[in-house]
């Protein structure tokens, strides 16, 4: 139906999906969201998208278990996962890189910042 790279926006903060959604849909992206980490991991596994946008602090499952449950199924670990948190900490850089991530970022987001990550961690067509 499109050739557009899916991305999975998952954040608690409706305001913050927004932004990220418009902004990735401005930069011809598809983008789908979730509003909690169980959602998030559910609509992951039935979705399939290129990559994922995941909030750390989140209902249900936190970021961090998301990512891990991701990234050790053989079946999604290739999904590049941007880690993104109002917890700027070395602490928390690392419990999200050992979870999985492939970026780390920290709110409030510069959009220009996440666009070049995303460019980078995307494959290349």
């Amino acid at each position: 139906m499109t050739d557009k790279p899916k991305i999975l926006v998952v954040d608690d903060e409706n305001l913050i999906v927004t932004m990220i959604k418009d902004f990735l849909e401005a930069n011809n992206y598809q983008v789908i969201t979730a509003i909690d980490g169980e959602e998030g991991l559910h609509k992951a596994r039935a979705e399939k998208p290129n990559l994922i946008i995941l909030d750390v602090m989140m209902p249900k499952l936190d970021g961090y278990k998301v990512a891990r449950l991701l990234k050790f199924d053989v079946r999604y670990k290739h999904i590049p996962i941007i880690m993104l948190t109002a917890r700027a900490g070395t602490v928390d850089r690392d419990v999200s890189l050992k979870s999985g991530a492939d970026a780390y970022l920290v709110k409030p987001l510069d959009l220009a910042i996440l666009l070049a990550k995303i460019e980078a961690l995307l494959p290349k067509a």
